[in-house]
């Protein structure tokens, strides 16, 4: 029996150094892709020129494109007169220079004599059509192309578009598909050959419906984004902001694209930058990278366009309570009668824009995506909304809107008169266990079979899907839930609010442990939504602490620790599945197990600082034990990071940036795509189970930096407090955990155990709580979540 050949991709070639192109570069070198990025040769000194300033550039970037800044030197740069032949060794050729056809079609020709007989080539656009592309292409790439749409900036936004055309093979498009949800961590759809495909088309749409009903109902700017923002579980950036940072010229771009190639579009005469957007882009005011769009500051007074005026006023108005009352209604149904019954101007326009987005994508479903689900899972992760359009209306009842929308229609109160199709008053789901609706095929889909799918344990899930099964469960109380899918490892999944740690997760941690030493191959920590755990349960110590009972908190810290410990220690395998925020106790928790399976953005820290203590859950010993192995004679010196690392409160803003820190070890595995979490971290522990698992001997003879490394420490401290670059209390705070992670008052080079560490770290942990400057900043977090520098 024959099989399809594994499709290896070893190196791949990114063509154009722009903006995207050289952040597809960074993404790719993200995942240990090697990767070669092309641009045209500089006409002065190197003729990389102009390749290796866009690589320099992707280290000063914010947020950074990289996952730490060494990635970027692995890029190698080229260019096009001299070096075409490395595409020779690329099994993926990315080409991403600008949004011109001809351009695009010269650099094809120029390219194909290079590529591989097995080399993917596809095009990076955001709305060119890719069948027009295809026939200029020559005749020996056609069946090896297709269009793809990365969003900005790749390494953040999940969505990725694979747009096929007419001669694209079958097993080429599942071979890309499969690399880029594994390899590269990303969310695919595959669009249609419309223009701007699904998430821009959708996205811009519901931008300029928006736009178009502001100016209508008479809304301010700043109202707008105030009100579609996450009040409506979309992005702070809600919608004229997020043109800004989109770039108007990039979104003015878009809309002309739309204004172009859907002539017949019901809704074309839509399709046109506003007067003031014009005159925006005109006096160079582009958004965010001009420093001036829609909104600009003026020193530090914040402005925002009065499109009428034509100039800026103070920003900073709100929507109305009345409307905001409505918009925290968890009934969706009750939600959009309210808005569509309310005589404010407010809820009128914000009725308007459900209204028209709704009949938009009703209309044009069958026009630009196989089916539902493609529409909501790429506006959730192309535009950042928490639910799709296709959700919401389902949400809310799918006949009753659409009687809604259909008498909004009648009545000349949409933006088009476009009659809606005859499905949404015959169906009464869009989403179901069975699938989602599509359209041309009048029925529902399942989701794709593709192998790489079945990492996917508990994939997005859509309004009207079945609710996820997490499993048996073995064990509960109210701080976490303890459960198996029956294949011998356990699992632990905290209930608590930011799955904070606090006295019932630390219980259920221990009986996970001794249910899975019973009977089980290993345990994983492993959260079903974000974040990993923002740390001990400070609210938990509340009543022992007004009562000064520092004899029960002394206790409650020694639990914590233990726990730790025997998350080391125990008989089986453990392993943290981190995502999101893994700050203090979590971070401790964490590394403490037997290995690390992070996703990439996994954002990881010991930040007791913060609140004027020390990490009392293991993590200064940990941090002095690590330095001890690492340190070749000269423990003091190997300390000296982590000791800034905690005295900081240094975050590593990627899981590769965690490594760097030394949070996680470098045996420790980063995994790209969140949904495919669970499944390496499990297969992790079934490894090491069948390998026959023993736990690590305790450490007995830690050496240990002593006074002399406390010393050299606060020698240091005192510089910086004189130069008042860090309060008292910073240098108190500083001076005790130096204190700690030196082994104490002891001679450098003294041999101590693990406990002789901890109980260290506990007693200044208790003595930094009794501080009056250290509980100031614990009250300031809790009651402003931000901290405190007294």
């Amino acid at each position: 029996m024959s099989q399809t050949p594994k499709f290896v991709v070893r190196k791949v070639a990114v063509l154009g150094a722009g903006v995207m192109g050289a952040q597809i570069a960074a993404h790719l070198a993200n995942a240990n892709v090697e990767v070669v990025l092309f641009d045209l040769p500089a006409k002065e000194g190197n003729p990389n020129g102009i390749v290796l300033k866009a690589i320099d550039n992707l280290k000063k970037l914010k947020p950074s494109p990289v996952g730490r800044k060494e990635k970027a030197d692995f890029i190698t740069a080229a260019n096009y007169d001299q070096n075409l032949e490395l595409l020779r060794e690329c099994d993926i050729v990315i080409e991403a220079i600008a949004e011109r056809m001809d351009w695009k079609l010269d650099l094809f020709k120029k390219v194909a004599p290079f590529l591989g007989t097995n080399a993917i080539f596809a095009t990076n656009t955001s709305g060119l059509s890719i069948n027009t592309l295809a026939e200029g292409c020559p005749e020996s790439m056609r069946s090896r192309f297709c269009g793809i749409h990365f969003f900005n900036p790749p390494r953040y936004m999940h969505l990725v578009e694979i747009i096929p055309c007419a001669t694209s093979e079958a097993v080429m498009l599942d071979q890309l598909e499969e690399f880029l949800v594994t390899t590269l961590g990303k969310g695919v759809v595959r669009a249609k050959d419309t223009p701007n495909f699904v998430a821009n088309r959708i996205g811009v749409f519901s931008m300029l419906a928006c736009i178009h009903n502001a100016d209508k109902f008479g809304i301010r700017f700043d109202v707008v984004d105030d009100l579609t923002g996450p009040r409506l579980g979309r992005p702070k950036s809600a919608t004229f902001r997020t043109a800004d940072v989109v770039g108007l010229d990039t979104f003015a771009h878009v809309v002309k694209t739309m204004q172009d190639t859907l002539p017949n579009d019901p809704w074309h005469p839509l399709f046109k930058s506003p007067e003031w957007l014009t005159k925006l882009i005109e006096a160079g005011a582009l958004g965010q990278k001009t420093k001036a769009g829609i909104y600009k500051r003026d020193g530090k007074t914040k402005l925002v366009l009065d499109p009428k005026a034509g100039t800026y006023v103070e920003t900073g108005v709100k929507g109305d309570d009345s409307v905001k009352e409505i918009l925290k209604n968890k009934d969706v149904a009750a939600k959009l009668k309210a808005l569509r019954e309310s005589s404010h101007p407010q809820a009128q326009f914000l009725w308007a824009t459900f209204c028209d987005v709704f009949h938009y994508i009703a209309v044009h479903l069958a026009d630009i995506a196989d089916n539902a689900r493609d529409v909501d899972l790429a506006i959730r992760w192309g535009f950042g909304w928490s639910e799709g359009p296709f959700e919401t209306w389902q949400a809310a009842g799918l006949k009753t809107v659409a009687e809604w929308v259909k008498a909004d229609i009648e009545a000349g109160k949409t933006i088009a008169n476009a009659a809606l199709p005859a499905w949404v008053f015959e169906r009464d789901a869009l989403h179901s266990a069975e699938g989602s609706f599509s359209p041309a095929k009048n029925a529902m889909v399942p989701r794709s079979t593709l192998p790489v799918y079945q990492r996917q344990l508990f994939p997005a899930r859509l309004i009207g899907e079945a609710a996820p099964v997490y499993g048996e469960t073995v064990y509960e109380n109210d701080g976490a839930r303890v459960w198996t899918q029956g294949d011998g490892v356990l699992i632990i999944s905290f209930k608590s609010k930011m799955h904070a740690i606090g006295p019932t997760v630390i219980e259920a941690v221990n009986k996970a442990i001794d249910i899975a030493e019973a009977g089980y191959k290993g345990l994983v920590i492993w959260q079903t939504e974000d974040p990993f755990s923002v740390g001990a349960d400070l609210m938990a110590m509340g009543p022992s602490f007004m009562a000064g009972q520092w004899d029960v908190i002394d206790e409650s810290v020694k639990a914590f620790q233990a726990t730790s410990m025997r998350l080391r220690y125990s008989n089986i395998p453990t392993v943290a599945a981190t995502k999101n925020y893994v700050f203090g106790g979590g971070c401790e928790f964490a590394m403490h197990c037997d290995k690390i399976v992070a996703h990439l953005e996994t954002y990881i820290g010991l930040v007791e600082v913060g609140v004027g203590l020390l990490p009392g859950g293991g993590g200064c010993k940990e941090f002095a034990v690590r330095a001890a192995q690492e340190s070749k004679g000269d423990v003091f010196a190997a300390l000296k990071d982590y000791f800034l690392a905690i005295a900081t409160a240094k975050v590593g803003t990627s899981a590769q940036e965690g490594q760097e820190i030394g949070f996680l070890r470098n045996t420790d595995l980063v995994v790209f795509n969140e949904f495919e979490l669970l499944h390496v971290a499990k297969s992790q522990v079934i490894a090491m189970a069948e390998a026959g698992y023993r736990p690590p001997l305790k450490l007995k003879a830690i050496p240990v930096a002593g006074r002399a490394g406390a010393a050299s420490i606060r020698g240091q401290l005192t510089n910086m407090k004189e130069g008042n670059f860090i309060s008292a209390h910073d240098y108190h705070i500083a001076a005790t955990i130096a204190d700690v992670m030196t082994g104490g008052d002891v001679e450098p080079g003294t041999l101590v155990d693990e406990q002789w560490l901890l109980d260290l770290e506990r007693k200044a942990f208790i003595s930094l709580l009794k501080n009056p400057k250290s509980q100031e900043r614990i009250f300031y977090m809790l009651q402003n979540n931000k901290p405190l520098r007294n």
